[in-house]
């Protein structure tokens, strides 16, 4: 069987970041067919290749003042010319993307705004989470999946005195998985659909 390729390109500061990333990482590993492939931004210019022969990208900074981390800017911008330049060769692959900050909000959908125009200007489709409202009600729990009510992407939360080993908590984490793994399955649907697509034409040729 062919497993189409996810990346996940991501920046982390502190560790949290890089924690949430590889709980979208196992989220895309649980369904089969699929294989995730984590990627931090510095390594990004030795696998231009692998990400432009992936099915998807999954884009995750840290919000720092309300916006992607320096690093991943740095990586964005890279893409003019390794990317848009070269042929617009992410056109038509899935994106998503996730996020981690130190408060509740810590302005993280500015950032996931970004990381979905990012990859609009590449012609990409972005997944958003379908989770329903959490963690807002007085049945409510701090244990629930998108306890902090994101759609547009995953927002993870870590207290700033905690490190990775207890920070994001396992609800963001479960959240994060949540959205890898749906990442996983709109990919598999794009690629049977273009296959399909491309059925009726292959059968045209073979009679002529």
């Amino acid at each position: 069987m062919i497993r189409q390729r996810i990346a996940i390109v991501y920046h982390t500061g502190y560790g949290h970041t890089g924690r949430q990333a590889e709980a979208v990482g196992a989220g895309v590993d649980q369904v089969d067919g699929v294989e995730a492939m984590l990627l931090s931004v510095d390594k990004v210019e030795r696998h231009w290749d692998d990400l432009h022969a992936a099915e998807a990208i999954i884009f995750g900074s840290p919000t720092y003042m309300g916006a992607v981390s320096a690093s991943f800017k740095a990586f964005q911008e890279m893409t003019s010319s390794a990317v848009l330049a070269k042929g617009f060769l992410w056109k038509d692959k899935i994106a998503a993307g996730f996020t981690t900050s130190g408060s509740r909000s810590g302005d993280k959908l500015s950032t996931l705004i970004q990381l979905a125009i990012f990859a609009a200007q590449h012609g990409m489709h972005w997944v958003g989470l379908d989770l329903p409202p959490a963690n807002c009600s007085s049945t409510g729990s701090e244990a629930d999946m998108n306890r902090l009510g994101f759609w547009l992407g995953a927002g993870a939360q870590a207290n700033t005195d905690e490190g990775p080993e207890t920070a994001p908590p396992e609800s963001d984490l479960a959240t994060a998985r949540y959205l890898g793994r749906r990442v996983a399955l709109t990919t598999l649907q794009f690629v049977r659909g273009r296959q399909v697509a491309a059925a009726p034409s292959q059968l045209a040729l073979a009679t002529l």
